[in-house]
């Protein structure tokens, strides 16, 4: 056997040998494997799911964390998971200002399917007062300058939620008599009022609409 032939067969006999001490130290792969995840990575996902078990922000940005109102709040979110208080807020200081203008107004037309019956017939009542007696009112609204969400009360049984809401809203406003003479207020005077409202809807209902069932302003 020549020396050429002596040379393969050893350099193809330690070929052998290297590739199976790597396959002992390495493994084979198989298929598509996906390769093993950095440890900075299982730290962000574990950091992550800390945050998803979390205080809710929807309630806590409103209320204490753990205060009697966060569980309420919590409890109506369980029976309406699409319930947003943030949204209920906005929504309760527009309501204010359209509420409080319309009655300023004596249209109330337009408000009664967002009034409780008797806030309803007290705001009519007061508005026929006024206009037996001559006076108009003049009013103009400024703005909000203050909203807060005070308290929550939950009937679990009935899922009755009553949502008390405190503003501080800012307008102009005149009364004229018949004669057009002012008889209350200056129209280039902004007067703040404060008022206390409370909200009520059964949770988990198809109609949306929150109405103003009790005020104390």
């Amino acid at each position: 056997m020549n020396s050429p032939l002596i040379q393969l067969l050893v350099l193809a006999g330690i070929a052998v040998f290297l590739i199976l001490r790597l396959k002992s130290v390495l493994g084979t792969r198989e298929g598509f494997e996906k390769p093993p995840v950095p440890q900075q990575s299982d730290r962000r996902r574990q950091e992550f799911e800390v945050i998803e078990g979390g205080p809710d922000r929807d309630i806590t940005d409103h209320v204490e964390e753990d205060s009697p109102q966060a569980q309420e709040l919590a409890a109506m979110k369980r029976i309406e998971p699409s319930f947003s208080v943030s949204e209920f807020v906005q929504g309760a200081r527009g309501a204010y200002e359209m509420i409080v203008m319309g009655f300023e107004n004596g249209d109330l037309d337009n408000l009664k399917p967002f009034l409780a019956e008797d806030v309803f017939q007290t705001f009519v009542d007061v508005v026929a007062d006024r206009e037996d007696k001559g006076f108009k009112i003049e009013a103009e609204f400024v703005g909000v300058r203050e909203t807060a969400l005070v308290d929550v009360n939950f009937d679990k049984d009935t899922q009755l939620a009553e949502v008390t809401m405190r503003f501080v809203g800012e307008l102009t406003s005149v009364v004229r008599d018949r004669g057009g003479d002012i008889v209350e207020g200056d129209p280039k005077a902004v007067k703040r009022q404060k008022d206390t409202w409370v909200f009520a809807r059964t949770m988990g209902a198809n109609d949306p609409n929150w109405q103003l069932v009790a005020t104390d302003a």
